[in-house]
């Protein structure tokens, strides 16, 4: 897999030479300590929900022997889909991302919450080969493939049959294929949200979906249209797999949309039937299969206060069986901090599956997603029990990590939005060349990010960095997307060195600024505590003072802001207003 260094930044066209006015980070720490996590559990036997804590939504995974493989949902960050393995499925580390060129993952233009849907990753044994599907907003679905995901991917082959979102992969035991996915309704739509499954055959050694013998000559057919208890018009049924399993081949799609009334439901159809045929699925009548809809009253309209493990939102799953035959299910969910607000985004969760009457469960109904859950045979990872150094990335519980950018290459924890233009090197800290561009506007800023992925957290830097005009900052932005964000950095202001704090909800308000010594280095810390936040600021070694206290964070939630991501923070730099 890639990883970036200052050749590979060179490489984008970029000079050597360091202007004066270059932004220089000499380290970055985050810490979390959320309530959740303060829960006492045996990482020998049990493991902690979610498995993936922050900006990690629509999760997929496959097992080739004894090793699983997960990717995630990118959007309009650089590199895209981020991958993983694991021997447990709850101890996971990541490989790098399966979109690590530009030319696979062209960004620019892109709202931030564009880019990459809804990734599936699938393993063919027949001819031994990993494949990566997925949805472009700005080219496309698409496909990369690998015989080996340590090694890199191919360049897109694209799949312009497709109309619609979230494609998926099913490789059947007798060598044929298939690709199920969203689209618009056969006919017209009959109510606002409907929507249809459709699935194509597909010719494994052409890389092509077989047109052949289909209605429209695009190789398609409708299976299941509008969703389940169609009398209830359900809406956005979606993120479709196929499995088979036993005697029946089953369809599990998400239903719902992604906020509060967001599902998993299944359908079944025997092996001995045509499953291009809708009028082979039946529909389990225990569906939803995984849902939190009811559990929490602010859903309809309630005002009772959240747990503090409360997860919502659940759905966009996917099953995979482990070499002991148990079924296992991840999927997304949100932690809330109150009513439908999380600043965090949708994490992935790991759940056991249990069957009855040849239909599986991922959840009772009415009953919350577990925090702590029992595991056999785990093989943890105890670096998430202590600081970090740069290149390890934990990814859930609390923890804390110092990236002193010591190293030749970034740490996988850092990506960029949309393709990376600006200078970056690492080894003696990190430098960062501010460009014309702000997180405002549709193209790449000059930034690194990395994810929130704690509802209470602190993240501080420090840098040297020396301003020629009120255009140019330097410093520390958390970003949910254009309209929505914080930015804390070193500019001049009214002529003089100041640090000051915007807060952008539509508008770009400037709500905290003090003026400052120009020569000594600048440290930045952003704490954050739910939907509070407060900024501050501290000369060299001295003590740290007070930007702005208690500021409200809620415009960096999802239900606030839109999109599809959880908050960045990231180290950002720029000559723009």
């Amino acid at each position: 897999m890639k990883k970036f260094t200052m050749a590979f930044i060179l490489a984008l066209g970029c000079q050597t030479t360091l202007p004066a006015q270059d932004a220089n980070y000499s380290y970055f720490k985050y810490t979390g300590n959320d309530v959740r996590f303060q829960q006492q559990y045996d990482p020998q036997t049990q493991y902690v929900n979610p498995i993936l804590a922050g900006f990690y939504p629509d999760p997929s995974v496959c097992r080739v022997g004894d090793m699983f493989y997960l990717v995630n949902s990118s959007f309009s960050f650089f590199p895209g889909v981020p991958i993983f393995e694991s021997k447990d499925l709850v101890n996971w580390q990541q490989l790098g991302h399966v979109l690590d060129r530009p030319s696979q993952l062209p960004l620019d233009g892109q709202r931030v919450s564009q880019g990459i849907f809804a990734p599936d990753i699938k393993y063919n044994a027949k001819n031994k080969t990993y494949y990566m599907i997925t949805t472009s907003m700005r080219i496309g679905n698409f496909f990369v493939k690998t015989t080996n995901p340590h090694k890199g991917w191919s360049e897109p082959i694209m799949l312009p049959q497709i109309d619609g979102i979230d494609p998926s992969f099913f490789f059947d035991k007798d060598g044929s294929a298939y690709i199920v996915h969203n689209g618009p309704v056969e006919g017209g739509h009959d109510y606002e949200g409907q929507r249809a499954i459709r699935i194509m055959r597909f010719d494994v050694k052409g890389d092509t979906i077989i047109t052949k013998g289909t209605p429209d000559r695009r190789g398609w057919l409708q299976i299941v249209r509008g969703g389940t208890h169609v009398q209830e018009k359900p809406i956005w049924i979606e993120g479709p797999h196929l499995y088979r399993v036993g005697k029946y081949y089953y369809l599990m799609c998400a239903e719902g949309g992604t906020g509060d009334w967001h599902s998993e439901v299944i359908f079944r159809a025997s092996v001995k039937s045509d499953i291009t045929d809708p009028q082979s699925w039946e529909e389990c009548p225990n569906n939803p299969i995984l849902t939190q809809r009811t559990l929490y009253d602010y859903v309809f309209g309630g005002n009772s206060a959240l747990p503090a493990d409360a997860v919502t939102s659940t759905g966009h799953a996917d099953l995979v069986e482990d070499a002991k035959g148990q079924w296992w299910a991840v999927f997304l969910g949100c932690r809330p901090y109150e009513g439908p607000y999380y600043n965090t985004g949708r994490d992935t969760y790991l759940l056991p599956v249990t069957w009855k009457d040849g239909w599986p469960q991922i959840l009772e109904k009415g009953k919350p997603v577990p925090t702590i859950v029992d595991k056999k045979d785990l093989t943890p990872n105890t670096h998430h029990l202590s600081p970090l150094t740069s290149n390890l990335s934990p990814l859930t519980s609390n923890f804390s990590y110092t990236d002193r950018f010591d190293t030749p290459e970034l740490s996988q924890r850092w990506i960029f939005l949309r393709n990376p233009t600006a200078f970056y090197t690492t080894g003696h800290g990190l430098t960062i060349r501010p460009e014309a561009v702000n997180i405002r506007q549709r193209q790449s800023p000059s930034a690194i990010f990395c994810r929130q992925q704690h509802t209470t957290f602190e993240a501080e830097t420090s840098l040297t960095f020396t301003p020629t005009n009120d255009k140019e900052l330097a410093g520390m932005a958390v970003l949910q997307n254009e309209e929505y964000n914080f930015v804390m950095g070193k500019t001049l202001l009214n002529g003089k060195p100041a640090v000051v704090l915007t807060r952008s909800e539509k508008e770009n308000t400037l709500i905290g600024s003090a003026f400052i010594d120009s020569e000594k280095p600048l440290r930045l810390k952003i704490t954050g505590d739910g939907r509070y936040y407060s900024f501050y600021y501290a000369q060299d070694q001295g003590a740290w003072q007070t930007l702005a206290q208690g500021v409200d964070a809620i415009n960096l939630s999802t239900s606030r802001s839109g999109g599809f991501i959880g908050a960045c923070i990231g180290l950002y730099a720029t000559k723009a207003n």
